[in-house]
């Protein structure tokens, strides 16, 4: 399959642009020199942003788009090709949730959250696909959440949605793969992240809802969607929070049952008012890239790096070891370069 270009020499398009991990993403790809598309629902604050990116030198495009309503995500594909002449990367990240007990939803709420979340997402990559088949290349970056591979209380219909998201994913991947069609399709799955997607869920919870912590800041995900539209890996876990969640349900399912029947609905109550409004059916702010939990969210995480500079840290890890093999043969009293003899 051919590779992917680097993000200098790219059309990206991100979806959901003006707030939280979209938000950090456009900064992003504009600094790397990326052609941008940046849509959303809210056309003021999607203008405000087109303005900052240009006013820093970036090239944006700005498409106010729905993306329940397919054509609306569809006319944005066309306007990147209008714009620029080719597609080559799709950043889906719009999504919606209700913060309650699965018997506390009402089915308009559940069946919205899954139109907002996952069909959202697969309009996303009907839009972007033929575009991108026609280049021969080009990356899908999907992002759902550690929640598409386990699910914590009191956001069933999230849940529900980044795991049906990742069930067509794979179908996708894997008729592309059939096809020779040379498109990357990566799911990214952050830990909690401090957006200002608290600020507009809807909850029953009497508070404002958080993330379980640890989370992370918008710009550690940001960094990991460049990665994405560059090498295409199939999975990208972002967060050691969010790896520690899903090493724990691989271990015993079970077991991760229990700890989040015990801890899992305190963990995700803040000590803060609940938002006056809330995003579920019409736009809402605030419109900026991060929330209110910044006193609880890390701006770097090890392990992402790790996992996104892989050349990198296996030639730390070799380092390591010869460090550690120097300091042993110091400490046995033996040169440099000879090995002690074996114990018949």
């Amino acid at each position: 399959m051919p590779g992917l270009k680097p993000v200098g020499e790219q059309v990206v398009v991100v979806m959901g642009a003006t707030s939280g991990i979209g938000r950090a993403a456009a900064r992003r790809f504009a600094a790397k020199g990326a052609k941008l598309v940046v849509s959303a629902r809210n056309e003021v604050a999607l203008a405000a942003l087109a303005a900052e990116l240009e006013a820093a030198g970036g090239q944006v495009v700005a498409v106010p788009a729905e993306v329940t309503d397919a054509e609306e995500v569809r006319a944005v594909a066309e306007a990147a090709v209008a714009a620029y002449g080719r597609l080559d990367t799709w950043v889906h990240l719009p999504a919606a949730s209700v913060y309650a007990r699965f018997d506390e939803h009402t089915p308009e709420e559940f069946r919205r959250v899954l139109e907002v979340t996952l069909l959202g997402q697969v309009h996303g990559a009907m839009a972007a696909l033929p575009h991108l088949k026609r280049e021969g290349r080009g990356a899908l970056v999907h992002v759902t959440s550690a929640i598409a591979r386990r699910s914590v209380p009191l956001q069933s219909s999230y849940a529900a949605a980044k795991r049906g998201t990742e069930g067509f994913l794979e179908a996708l991947r894997t008729e592309l793969r059939h096809d020779g069609v040379g498109v990357r399709v990566t799911n990214v799955m952050p830990a909690s992240v401090n957006t200002p997607f608290f600020d507009r869920a809807r909850t029953r919870l009497g508070v404002k809802p958080m993330g379980p912590p640890p989370l992370y800041q918008p710009s550690v995900v940001a960094r990991a969607l460049v990665h994405a539209a560059e090498h295409g890996p199939r999975d990208l876990v972002v967060g050691g929070a969010a790896r520690a969640l899903l090493a724990g349900q691989r271990l015993s399912p079970r077991a991760m049952d229990l700890l989040l029947a015990r801890a899992g609905f305190a963990m995700q109550r803040s000590r803060q008012p609940p938002p006056a409004r809330d995003a579920l059916f019409e736009p809402a702010g605030p419109h900026q890239e991060t929330g209110s939990f910044g006193h609880l969210a890390f701006r770097h995480s090890a392990y992402t790096w790790a996992a996104t500079h892989r050349a990198a840290s296996a030639a730390l890890a070799v380092a390591g070891a010869a460090g550690i093999a120097a300091a042993v043969r110091r400490r046995a009293g033996t040169p440099p370069g000879r090995s002690r003899p074996s114990c018949s």
